[in-house]
């Protein structure tokens, strides 16, 4: 599931309805079940296509800008490739897939990830706001582990915000 698959099998629930995913809105449950199935998706489009770091780079999971994009792209493939869907779906879903590889080097580009180092992307101030601090480069030296850190930080936080949910709820 993290490292280089050639082989893509779906979500683990296939028999869900498939539904726009809102990453904002997603519970810490959800949320671990859909970085798992939407990094094996990555890995295995990346490695199927032939993509470099330019249109997919390795830590895409650390820029919301392309977690937004790939997820999209991702929802539209298991759409076009459903066994009920129509036989011209997988020819949009190329063209779709086209366009989005256009998006996908802005926004690498954009955001300054790249192979083996990572930034958080430039945010731009505007008139009356403070200044943000320069983004600093870091060096990742193994990006399973540092997909693995990340997805756990993202669930812990999410638990947080259900538990102080729960307890506004119940106080």
């Amino acid at each position: 599931m993290f490292a280089g698959s050639t082989e893509y099998g779906g979500p683990d629930d296939p028999e869900e309805p498939l539904r726009p995913l809102n990453w904002n809105l997603l519970s810490s449950e959800e949320a671990e079940s859909e970085w798992l199935d939407l990094n094996a998706w990555v890995d295995w489009l990346r490695t199927t296509y032939g993509l470099p770091p330019t249109v997919i780079p390795p830590f895409w999971h650390r820029h919301d800008e392309l977690v937004w994009e790939l997820s999209a792209l991702h929802l539209h493939w298991l759409n076009s490739y459903d066994p009920d869907g129509s036989p011209s779906a997988p020819l949009m879903w190329h063209r779709d897939f086209a366009d989005a590889r256009h998006r996908l080097r802005e926004w690498v580009a954009t955001c300054g990830t790249r192979l083996e180092k990572d930034r958080a992307t430039r945010q731009t101030s505007w008139p009356g706001e403070d200044p943000q601090p320069p983004a600093a480069e870091v060096v990742i030296e193994d990006r399973g582990a540092d997909f693995i850190e990340f997805v756990v930080e993202d669930i812990a936080a999410r638990r947080r915000i259900e538990e102080r949910v729960r307890a506004s709820l119940a106080g």
